[in-house]
């Protein structure tokens, strides 16, 4: 309850002295305007010989000046007073921040159970260990399946000679029949290039092939 009011008292105390200083001002104004009055009039006393008038302002005078004097060295206090308030104030701000950031990290220890985290990350590193690993074995085993070099070279064949059976001309084929630049082609290929499209689609349809 205290830390609750005592910024507002920080600031009265502030107000009251900026007041004190402004007072002290006026005081130190008049006094100078005093000590030149009598500077005059001891002046003019001396200029008519009168001695004992002034030995009599000369005193009023020192202790007018001492008086002045005075005032600066209580201005000092007040602004030194003033500067310690702020720097207060400026401390209680800073422990009032120090002091949430305290709850807050209190309430996120709270919620932050460290033997709970550890354990969720072991758990996290184990489990990807167990889904890399058994990615590495399922790579392993289709690559096992698809990279039977013999098994697929013999695959190939039996294509091979299944299209050369109902007279489809492959890509390998293809690639070794004579090109346009090396000679003309012989009236029976002609005609099988001819024909080559409606009889593959026939020959297709009849092997059941859509």
């Amino acid at each position: 309850t205290i830390n609750i009011f005592l910024p507002d008292i920080i600031k009265e105390q502030n107000r009251e002295l900026r007041g004190t200083q402004r007072a002290i001002t006026r005081d130190r104004a008049a006094l100078e305007k005093q000590e030149k009055q009598l500077e005059l009039e001891i002046k003019k006393m001396a200029k008519t010989g009168n001695k004992e008038a002034c030995k009599v302002l000369a005193k009023q005078l020192v202790q007018l000046r001492k008086q002045k004097n005075r005032t600066y060295a209580v201005s000092s206090k007040v602004t030194s007073m003033s500067t310690q308030t702020k720097v207060m104030n400026s401390q209680m701000k800073m422990a009032g921040a120090m002091s949430t950031t305290a709850k807050t990290m209190q309430a996120v220890n709270k919620k932050m159970d460290p033997q709970k985290t550890l354990q969720t990350m072991q758990n996290f590193q184990k489990e990807n260990m167990k889904m890399e690993m058994t990615e590495e074995m399922i790579n392993d085993t289709l690559d096992d399946i698809f990279d039977a070099s013999d098994e697929e070279e013999e695959s190939q064949d039996i294509v091979n000679q299944v299209l050369d059976e109902i007279g489809i001309e492959i890509s390998g084929k293809m690639a070794k029949a004579p090109s346009a630049a090396r000679g003309l082609p012989s009236a029976s290929t002609s005609k099988a290039a001819t024909i080559s499209d409606e009889e593959i689609e026939r020959q297709l349809k009849a092997l059941g092939v859509d």
